[in-house]
């Protein structure tokens, strides 16, 4: 079956009178078949998954990677929904670094909260609807409240993206009934054997999960992480450090516009794209893990450099801002026991040797200090 002529759905008139659309069965009975171009960029995407994997061995502490690309993914994801707070204002919100920041850096925080449960819950517990709703829980509940999700249970009513309402929404996802049945099949999907790339397969389940949309709020960032998790799940990575939606965000009008074309039935469209932001993304963290691996060899320099007290409190101190960049007086008393004295001079002696920068020196009491260079590989485009 051509790509461009899969009818994923069709649109149906509801006794309220508005349309929505209902997803066919799925996969579809045909199959899919996948041009030579789309095969081509799959086995690009999926070489550099593998390069990646490896790469990533190169790494002193891979879960402090991880960390940060978590922090990356979610602030990028929740920025699509519209989010305005940061990568930086999470990791001070996590750190207790500063009070004064964003509301909506609940948001970040609810996701990342989310992942590393999801993590800690997909080494026992298998891929499936019951996690996808555990994951969600985690996500929405206790959540700003702006938010009225009901955290954890698939929607009970109609929800629509767009308007103020199903008549006049942008994309009205299928009716309750409809979606139970488009869960099932979504479920089904997952666990069956295919010929299908595990790399398409997971462009093909954001796609079919964003069209149910299962959830009355929070959808975007469920079906996001999914794909990280399903990386992950099918071993394609042995830590799950690939997240796309830095991609997303960059091209949120291009996401949006070819997830409508995918409900349309230009599955290839969407494809076409998901591929593109494996390949990107996939190239970006390779590229970030070689820059970390060299600050950190360029930073033990530094600190081997110091006398040998002055190096003894910094060896402790340096291996904790790769998962925490962003540190006080009290941070570090927490990490090293020291006097508040003490804990000064370990920063002060940060600051000399050009690791740690006072992150806002108009500032004269409270101070925090960023391990900027650190940072800056995660926030730059590759």
């Amino acid at each position: 079956m051509n790509m461009s002529d899969i009818k994923i759905g069709n649109l149906r008139k509801q006794k309220e009178g508005f349309l929505a659309f209902v997803p066919n069965v799925f996969p579809p009975k045909g199959g899919f078949t996948f041009s030579s171009s789309i095969e081509k960029k799959n086995n690009t995407a999926t070489r550099l998954l593998g390069k990646l994997d490896g790469i990533t061995h190169l790494l002193q502490d891979k879960d402090f990677f991880l960390f940060m690309y978590l922090r990356k993914d979610a602030a990028s994801s929740s920025q699509i929904e519209g989010t305005r707070a940061t990568m930086i204002d999470a990791i001070e919100a996590e750190g207790n670094i500063d009070s004064d920041l964003p509301e909506d850096v609940d948001d970040i925080l609810h996701y990342i909260k989310a992942v590393n449960y999801g993590l800690k819950r997909l080494e026992s517990f298998p891929y499936s609807l019951r996690f996808v709703r555990e994951l969600h829980k985690v996500l929405m509940e206790d959540a700003r409240a702006t938010h009225f999700a009901d955290p954890g249970e698939f929607r009970k009513s109609q929800n629509w993206i767009g308007g103020t309402g199903p008549h006049n929404a942008d994309f009205v996802p299928p009716p309750v009934t409809e979606m139970n049945r488009a869960l099932g099949d979504f479920e089904r999907f997952i666990h069956e054997e295919s010929t299908i790339s595990p790399v398409i397969k997971a462009g093909l389940l954001h796609a079919q999960f964003e069209t149910i949309h299962p959830f009355l709020d929070g959808n975007g960032r469920a079906g996001r992480m999914l794909i990280t998790f399903y990386f992950w799940q099918e071993e394609l990575l042995e830590k799950p450090v690939l997240f796309l939606s830095s991609y997303f965000k960059k091209h949120k009008k291009v996401y949006y516009n070819r997830l409508d074309k995918y409900h349309s039935g230009d599955v290839m469209a969407w494809i076409d794209f998901f591929l593109d932001a494996v390949i990107e993304i996939a190239n970006e963290a390779i590229v970030t893990i070689r820059e970390i691996t060299d600050l950190q060899q360029q930073d033990t320099m530094k600190i081997q450099a110091l006398s040998k007290r002055a190096s003894e409190s910094a060896v402790m101190v340096l291996p904790k801002l790769y998962e925490m960049p962003i540190v006080n007086v009290a941070k570090i008393r927490d990490w090293t026991n020291f006097t508040r004295a003490g804990a000064q001079k370990v920063i002060d002696r940060f600051v000399e040797i050009g690791i740690l920068y006072d992150k806002n020196p108009n500032k004269s009491y409270d101070k925090s200090y960023i391990y900027k260079s650190y940072i800056d590989i995660f926030s730059k485009d590759k």
